[in-house]
């Protein structure tokens, strides 16, 4: 996620808009999954946990069964650690005993350059060997510089690189939305 959000940024997504997309996506799952039975949602912190934890609600609600969601943390899988400040580690929690054989959809708020995506992988691969992996994301903003897409996408958000997009959610700030601002040119990352 961009977090050199300005004042003038713009909403993109409302919590409808947000709500909406989220049930669309499940729906998705369910029927790529026939039924979602063998999934495990691991959301990369910190929104992608809140996203995976409203994804597995809601194919509870549609499959009546409990999906295990979890979170992955990438921190010491970036290759961008030599650039950054030291930042603090999150928690990987992994809901299943093994992730062997089972299909795994991460979930993250913005995918932009593809290397938090490819960090994920690595630290998934020390994990367990799922039987595939899938990504969800609610905002997918372009600007690959890795060959990564994902699978499940609230909104495609096509931007130029000057431009931020902030996910804000409940959880974590207190309302819903995306919004689109104006900001430093981005720079290698999310």
């Amino acid at each position: 996620m961009d977090t050199h959000a300005t004042d003038a940024a713009r909403p993109v997504l409302e919590a409808s808009d947000i709500a909406r997309v989220l049930t669309r996506i499940t729906h998705e799952i369910v029927e790529r999954a026939k039924g979602a039975d063998d999934v495990v949602l691991l959301g990369i912190p910190t929104r992608g946990v809140f996203l995976a934890r409203r994804i597995a609600a809601k194919l509870e609600e549609i499959t009546g069964r409990k999906v295990p969601v979890g979170s992955l943390d990438i921190t010491m899988y970036r290759d961008d650690l030599r650039m950054k400040p030291a930042r603090a580690m999150g928690r990987t929690e992994i809901p299943v005993d093994t992730l062997d054989g089972l299909l795994v959809v991460l979930v993250d708020d913005v995918l932009f350059s593809g290397r938090t995506i490819r960090a994920a992988l690595d630290a998934l691969g020390d994990l367990g060997r799922p039987r595939a992996v899938q990504l969800a994301v609610l905002v997918d903003r372009g600007h690959r510089e890795l060959p990564i897409r994902a699978d499940y996408v609230g909104k495609n958000l096509p931007t130029s690189l000057r431009e931020t997009v902030k996910v804000q959610l409940d959880e974590e700030d207190g309302r819903d939305a995306v919004l689109l601002g104006q900001g430093p040119a981005a720079t290698n990352g999310h």
